[in-house]
């Protein structure tokens, strides 16, 4: 993928070690270690000159972009630390970024009514998959493990999925009058293996980056993180350093709550597997969400 132009950039940096990691080179040189990353879309000198004139700097430096298809970012190495911590750290650093590169944008009640749309079909495609799934199932005069594994959870599904179509309605009755929606930077990659914790705190693999509603990078970070560590301890902090309005927090809570397709193909092992994930997840998902209905986190 990178061949060609590392073959060059070998011959300027004279590196005596270089490690594959991802889909990133890193290169060790006797005048530093160096981190070449193949290019794309996005523009990461515009990135980070915006974000400097926002006084935000948490991420390697960007070395050389002078080449139509490789990055080469400053090297930083992480110090072993507590994941719990270092989730904590990466949460600090993005209610930084979201709240110094906050602006309201004019939108139209078209673009909520877009994302209420989108949300009510796949709730209801959802629905309608898993009714058809639980229907076929129930003609089975003798259910196989995985099957079993779903009919006695399948109640859990269903009760997500009410509970997201609901608060689906809930959130537009919030937002059908708005004429401004917040948005910010976002990361659009979040996971711990992008942050990086040294005398100061790094976010890489900004690739992905966009400007969107701050509530997609909690999303991402859930999605990716939620078996990994404690997000009630995550939100919690963020809730501190974000003032986050009633109806964003209710659409973060419908976009992870909303489940999974989950297929039956495949051996019996492999299927008990995945729907063993996934049900993890949504009894996760729902400790999570339930203080937030409770009366005593409403008074």
């Amino acid at each position: 993928m990178l061949s060609d132009s590392v073959e060059v950039l070998k011959k300027i940096y004279k590196p005596y070690r270089y490690t594959y990691k991802g889909n990133a080179i890193i290169i060790n040189t006797t005048s530093g270690d160096f981190v070449l990353k193949e290019k794309n879309d996005k523009n990461i000198k515009d990135l980070y000159n915006y974000l400097n004139s926002r006084n935000f700097n948490s991420f390697p430096n960007l070395i050389d972009d002078s080449r139509i298809d490789i990055n080469v970012y400053q090297y930083i190495e992480s110090v072993n630390m507590p994941k719990e911590q270092k989730a904590l750290d990466l949460i600090n650093s993005i209610a930084s970024l979201h709240n110094k590169t906050t602006f309201y944008k004019n939108v139209t009640q078209d673009d909520f009514k877009s994302i209420y749309d989108n949300l009510e079909s796949n709730i209801i495609y959802l629905k309608n998959y898993y009714n058809n799934l639980y229907e076929n199932i129930k003609k089975h005069i003798y259910m196989s493990p995985k099957e079993y594994l779903l009919m006695r959870n399948i109640h859990k599904i269903f009760s997500c999925l009410d509970f997201c179509e609901t608060e689906t309605k809930n959130w537009f009755a919030l937002v059908e009058n708005e004429t401004k929606k917040r948005v910010s930077i976002i990361h659009n990659n979040l996971k711990l293996d992008h942050f990086i914790k040294n005398q100061d705190n790094y976010l890489i693999s900004w690739d992905l980056y966009r400007t969107d509603s701050p509530i997609m990078d909690l999303i991402k970070f859930y999605k990716n993180e939620y078996f990994n560590i404690n997000f009630s301890i995550i939100l919690e902090e963020y809730f501190t350093k974000v003032k986050i309005t009633e109806d964003e927090k209710k659409l973060f809570f419908i976009y992870i709550a909303i489940p999974d397709i989950i297929t039956l193909d495949g051996d019996e092992f492999t299927c008990c597997r995945k729907i063993r994930k996934g049900l993890d997840y949504l009894f996760i998902t729902e400790n999570l969400i339930r203080p937030y209905y409770t009366p005593q986190e409403k008074n």
